[in-house]
């Protein structure tokens, strides 16, 4: 029986790394075109990628995490076009992450959920889209409660809440994201989003005064 445990462990770490190997390009990739591209570039940088990206998830058809990319980089297309060209990604984006979450809703600490309830804030309600500001607030605190002290479900409620004229509370989370804790490997990611975080506080400091 130990024995067995043992090798349930080793097998288990080792499907936990090659899953992070497997994102790693994709995460670095998507950080690349979002933080050092031009806009007007980075729409048709981000199909590129989820084309890779597709192409991973069905090498690795078990690997929630690998969805989840294919997900956020698609959404992230979607933010760039805008219409209804995004919005139909949009909703490509959104039964990507749905579809992850049948694999493994905690998968790099409930992303899916964050990129969920983002879709959920910022897409159009209906009859044009599918928006949702109640489901997006139980995605984001569904988020939370796996992830308490990440940078992205701090940043992306602080600024849903920011956008819901609920300053106060968004300012909190705001200031959380800011004292996330490092993600190895995600260096750029990182700096990048806290540069966002940053000039949201400052707006929300200016329109104050």
């Amino acid at each position: 029986a130990l024995l067995l445990l043992l090798a349930f462990v080793f097998n288990t770490s080792v499907f936990a790394a090659s899953a992070d190997e497997v994102i790693r390009p994709i995460q670095e990739q998507w950080a690349e075109i979002k933080y050092h591209q031009p806009e007007n570039k980075q729409a048709d940088l981000y199909r590129e990628l989820a084309v890779k990206t597709r192409k991973l998830a069905e090498s690795n058809p078990y690997l929630a995490e690998v969805l989840i990319w294919e997900g956020i980089v698609v959404s992230s297309e979607a933010g760039v076009r805008g219409g209804l060209g995004g919005l139909s990604l949009a909703k490509e984006a959104r039964q990507l992450l749905e579809e992850s979450l049948k694999l493994n809703e905690g998968a790099l600490n409930g992303s899916a959920y964050t990129s969920l309830a983002t879709l959920y804030a910022k897409v159009p309600m209906w009859p044009i889209g599918f928006g949702d500001k109640k489901k997006a607030e139980e995605l984001f605190k569904k988020s939370l409660s796996i992830n308490p002290t990440g940078i992205d479900p701090n940043f992306f409620y602080g600024e849903y809440l920011v956008d819901q004229d609920r300053t106060t509370e968004g300012r909190a989370y705001l200031e959380a994201a800011l004292k996330a804790p490092p993600r190895p490997g995600r260096e750029l990611a990182d700096k990048g989003r806290r540069q966002e975080i940053q000039a949201l506080l400052n707006k929300i400091a200016k329109d104050a005064k």
